[in-house]
């Protein structure tokens, strides 16, 4: 292992890794109920606005621009913590949401669940 990577891991400094696409994972979690709202990429201008302002960013991989969630719809996540894995290609946002998450209304992207090969609505 390298100097860089031992450092990357243990040390204090934030070095994220991003991948050849300069993105890394974004897990988003409810800070008050711990559920799961969505999985999303954030390229360094993403996160670096998301730390600044305290309202979660993303990059659209369909748009390829970056954007701030809740822009358009009002329904922002404003940041309460984030975390970086410990190889740093991946952030675990807690976040307070103001409305659905999910593009499509739903208070989570993950709110169907496969069950006997179909897909069914969980909330």
């Amino acid at each position: 292992m390298k100097d860089t990577d031992i450092d990357r891991e243990t040390g204090p400094s934030l070095n994220p890794k991003y991948d050849s696409n300069g993105l890394i994972s974004a897990v988003v979690t409810d800070d008050s109920s711990g559920e799961l709202l969505v999985l999303a990429f954030m390229n360094a201008e993403a996160l670096q606005k998301t730390l600044e302002s305290g309202d979660v960013h993303f990059f659209s991989r369909s748009r390829q621009s970056l954007w701030k969630k809740g822009e358009t719809s009002g329904n922002v996540l404003k940041l309460t913590e984030i975390r970086i894995d410990c190889d740093q290609d991946a952030v675990w946002v807690k976040a307070k949401p103001a409305g659905p998450t999910c593009h499509t209304g739903a208070r989570s992207c993950f709110y169907r669940k496969i069950e006997n090969g179909k897909l069914v609505r969980i909330e």
